[in-house]
């Protein structure tokens, strides 16, 4: 079928029987569009999954509702002030979750996600998204690429550069939790560590507008050892804040 064709990967008809640490994708049964929900399975003697996009049910639903609107610190450091709804360029879109808080707050959002198997899972959260009544104009804000986010960010057209762009690379995942292991481990058997992340933040200066907003966890080095022109400190994650770079340089 198409998407195997697209992913490079071949169809089974079973489970697979792979051994520990491989992973494999489900077309599993969905009522409305596009058919099916898109999962991601970890196979071996204790497999793990499912995991899949969801924007309009669970944690991403309960963020919209109890997050803090445009108050909360995804969206300060994003941008958003009274009389102000920046354009938003998601370098780092994975799963999406934060691409569809910043488009449902106002923020228009070209989400950017390098790895053909999680931006399949996101393509596929998003087409069945657009089923949920009242989600039309926030879909309508999000615009999905495939890429290295690097050179999709050089690329872009004097007149397309984003207001901020936003940064939330790998780290090493300490929080504990059933639901965010599993998460994590799948991710990471995909998608790997972000060696390079370092490169993305003067690449990112150079495109954004206004600002370059970096999700890390409380604790963690700064990307590429850069000193922040500023910072919003959570309980457990921290946003580190930069100017563009014809700012710094004057």
């Amino acid at each position: 079928m198409r998407l195997s064709r697209e992913l490079d990967l071949p169809l089974r008809g079973d489970e697979p029987e792979e051994e520990e640490g491989g992973w494999y994708l489900v077309l599993s049964p969905h009522d409305g569009p596009p058919g099916y929900r898109l999962e991601l399975h970890l196979a071996g003697r204790r497999p793990q999954g499912p995991v899949s996009v969801e924007l309009a049910a669970g944690g991403v639903a309960h963020r919209l509702r109890y997050g803090g609107g445009r108050g909360q610190d995804l969206a300060r450091a994003a941008g958003f002030a009274p009389g102000r709804v920046p354009s938003v360029l998601d370098a780092t879109a994975g799963l999406g979750r934060d691409t569809f808080v910043l488009a449902a707050l106002g923020a228009t959002v070209l989400a950017v996600e390098r790895s053909p198997v999680i931006r399949a899972l996101l393509e596929n959260g998003l087409q069945r998204a657009a089923a949920v009544p009242g989600l039309d104009e926030v879909l309508a804000r999000i615009r999905l690429v495939g890429g290295d986010a690097a050179e999709v960010m050089a690329a872009l057209p004097e007149g397309e550069r984003p207001d901020t762009v936003y940064l939330d690379p790998m780290y090493p995942e300490r929080r504990k939790g059933a639901a965010v292991k599993k998460e994590m481990r799948l991710f990471r058997f995909v998608v790997g560590d972000d060696p390079d992340a370092d490169r993305l933040l003067p690449v990112a200066r150079h495109c954004a507008l206004r600002r370059v907003a970096v999700k890390r966890p409380r604790l963690a080095p700064l990307l590429a050892g850069v000193e922040p022109q500023g910072r919003i400190v959570g309980r457990s994650t921290r946003f580190d804040l930069y100017a563009p770079v014809a700012e710094v340089s004057g």
